[in-house]
């Protein structure tokens, strides 16, 4: 990963950490990677060096308070607005106008909000793992047990007690394990999620532990904080338990990409909902790619077939 650069931008007066790759010179596309939890730029490695050898430009912050980048000064306020927000001042910081949007986890959902609030700014929207949810659509406290993960780390204090008693490497070894299985990580009533891991258990066999290291030493930096609350305190406790007045509607060419067994296909309704059309009526100009053995982290479980699905989207895409 020698070719990619890194650098500090200021943005919402935040310096937040950019891994570049690809000239910017000429005005090439672009192309904006912006990752999930407990994910950092770095799970776009293989993705970032394949759009520069294919003459674009790639650009992958770490969101606010995570990895390099700057904590929020209240990180127990941070907001997935303020992720959103940050993504277009980075792009004026960068003199980017436009780009083409690639989102995993929830760094699909905040690409999607992207698209509905700078419709102007976006050429096409990748999306891998999580789709456009519809609004409204998150009740897990009524259709999953209490100890479904989401639930756990929603509760301030719960997750930092359960990661605080093991190193962040192992930490991230764990959740890595939980989240490539095909089955919805759910606790006992007297367990907490870190406990569904067993010391022994393998790490799946696309990630190493040089991998995990990265990850690993970010988060010694960093810590949880920002991370609990972006997505799971802020975003999945409120934003898609409520529905608006209007139905959002994502224009700009989409694809999206699932690994059949994910484990977010196990969501209650979510595997019907992405099957039957259902997807497509608030993102009308929408394709969809199944990975038949990719779970929940196919952007490094799979990165060729990724790579290729996603450059011959933008090919199409522009040559419309």
């Amino acid at each position: 990963m020698e070719k990619i650069e890194h650098t500090f931008i200021e943005a919402n007066g935040l310096k937040h950490h950019v891994a570049q790759v690809g000239s910017s010179s000429g005005s090439p596309t672009t192309l904006l990677f912006l990752h999930g939890f407990p994910e950092l730029w770095y799970t776009w490695r293989f993705q970032m060096i394949a759009a520069a050898n294919a003459g674009y430009r790639a650009i992958a912050p770490d969101f606010r308070g995570y990895g390099s980048s700057d904590p929020p000064a209240q990180p127990e306020k941070a907001t997935f607005d303020d992720f959103v927000s940050d993504m277009a001042a980075i792009l004026d910081a960068l003199h980017i106008s436009k780009v083409f949007v690639i989102g995993q986890d929830f760094g699909a959902i905040v690409a999607y909000e992207f698209a509905l609030r700078y419709e102007e700014r976006i050429h096409g929207i990748i999306t891998l793992g999580v789709p456009f949810m519809a609004p409204g659509s998150l009740d897990f406290k009524n259709t999953l047990p209490e100890g479904f993960y989401i639930t756990r780390w929603q509760e301030p204090g719960r997750a930092e007690a359960d990661f605080g008693r093991l190193d962040a490497k192992t930490v991230l070894r764990n959740i890595y394990i939980l989240f490539s299985s095909s089955e919805i990580p759910i606790a006992a009533e007297n367990q907490e999620i870190m406990d569904l891991v067993e010391p022994s258990n393998p790490l799946p066999s696309w990630c190493t532990e040089e991998d995990l290291a990265v990850y690993g030493g970010a988060y010694d930096k960093s810590g949880f904080q920002t991370a609990l609350q972006v997505p799971y305190r802020d975003f999945l406790s409120k934003k898609y338990t409520q529905k608006p007045s209007t139905d959002p509607r994502v224009d700009a060419p989409a694809l999206f990409v699932v690994g059949e067994k994910d484990y977010v296909f196990k969501f209650p309704n979510m595997e019907n909902y992405i099957r039957s059309g259902a997807f497509k009526m608030y993102v009308p100009n929408l394709e969809i790619e199944y990975i038949p053995e990719g779970s929940h982290f196919i952007s490094e479980q799979f990165p060729d077939k990724v790579n290729e699905l996603i450059l011959s989207f933008i090919s199409k895409s522009i040559q419309k």
